[in-house]
């Protein structure tokens, strides 16, 4: 079996102990904030639960707190809710509790993951180039007087994005991949259309995060090394709960002689620890989350989380037999796969031809 195993022990010998201290004193603060979630759930009476919605909310602000500060010594970790203007936070704060909800189906899901990354894209590159910018010109369906032309001015991107390698880390990350793909083919001056590397790497759930293992399937990836080298990285994944999947995938291809440019792990939701071990592992990464949470349980799911972000994306595999790459693109149906045209034939091609 080609499989390269990563061990969670490996990945906490990055952190530095002013790391491990960090960590403690915020399971500290969360293990406060879960005997509020207890006095809730069990509440006898009205009283009672307003009284555990008051500590609750105070628990989470103290955290947010020390969190955003925390933050502000880490250039290399950015958190949309703690970098952009308050304005914006309403919009960001909203969509996290949307995909929070268990009530939250999968179409609607889809939408508000959709949404997310279009907020990130826009912190990611769009943010960063509003000090050039480039004039779109579109002939609009009015006629009258004249045919009538509408002049828009955006943030020129392209030279961000035009050195890009889209990565996936199946299967959760398939269509936040797409996503984003998609926007900066949006973008772009010339319609850029990432080329994509596909991954096949999991984490052993049998284990306890402790513990953990992360296997890179590699006769079940698609990519070519030589295209990676001295590419800008572009890794979406909705939950980086605990880094050691990315860690293992750019730790291979440094091991193999690959020097990216550049290395961005773009989350909807990323926990504490995973972020620091991933900058503390890989130099020059970087990590950008619309939200970050504060701990990880002993399973390695993130608190207070979302679930399987992967499941409730793409509904679940069964064990015995697991879809591949081209067989979830094609259970997406035909609205999504259209949509995402372009994407989905760079995906194939890369499958098809690899």
């Amino acid at each position: 079996m080609n499989k390269i195993i990563l061990h969670a022990t490996d990945l906490d010998g990055y952190l530095k102990d002013s790391d491990k201290e960090t960590l403690a004193h915020v399971d500290a603060l969360y293990g406060e904030y879960l005997d509020h979630c207890r006095r809730l759930e069990s509440a006898p009476d009205e009283a009672t639960c307003e009284e555990a919605h008051r500590a609750l909310t105070s628990g989470a602000t103290e955290i947010g707190r020390y969190l955003k500060n925390l933050m502000a010594d880490e250039p290399s970790i950015h958190v949309y809710s703690f970098e952009t203007p308050r304005e914006q936070h309403a919009q960001a704060s909203r969509l996290i509790a949307k995909l929070r909800n268990p009530s939250t189906g999968q179409e609607e899901f889809l939408y508000y993951i959709q949404r997310a990354y279009e907020l990130l894209f826009g912190h990611v590159y769009a943010d960063a180039a509003l000090e050039t910018k480039r004039s779109i010109i579109t002939r609009t369906p009015v006629t009258a007087p004249v045919q009538n032309y509408a002049v828009h001015r955006i943030p020129d991107v392209d030279s961000q994005i035009h050195n890009s390698v889209m990565c996936i880390m199946l299967r959760g990350a398939l269509l936040p991949s797409m996503i984003l793909s998609k926007e900066i083919q949006e973008y772009s001056s010339d319609g850029f259309v990432t080329p994509f590397a596909l991954f096949k790497i999991k984490r052993d759930d049998t284990k306890k995060e402790a513990n953990m293992d992360y296997i890179l399937d590699l006769d079940k990836s698609y990519f070519s090394l030589e295209e990676l080298d001295g590419k800008d990285l572009i890794f979406a994944d909705p939950m980086n709960a605990t880094g050691g999947s990315l860690v293992t995938i750019v730790k291979y291809l440094k091991d193999h002689g690959i020097k990216p440019k550049s290395v961005k792990f773009i989350n909807v939701i990323s926990a504490l620890k995973g972020s620091l071990r991933i900058v503390r592992a890989i130099e020059g990464a970087e990590v950008y989350t619309l939200w970050m949470d504060p701990v990880l349980n002993d399973a390695a799911y993130i608190l207070p989380g979302l679930g399987d972000a992967g499941d409730r994306l793409n509904g679940k595999d069964r064990d015995e037999n697991p879809r591949n790459i081209i067989q979830l693109i094609a259970d997406y149906g035909s609205s999504i796969t259209n949509l995402y045209r372009s994407q989905v034939r760079e995906i194939e091609k890369t499958v098809l031809e690899g």
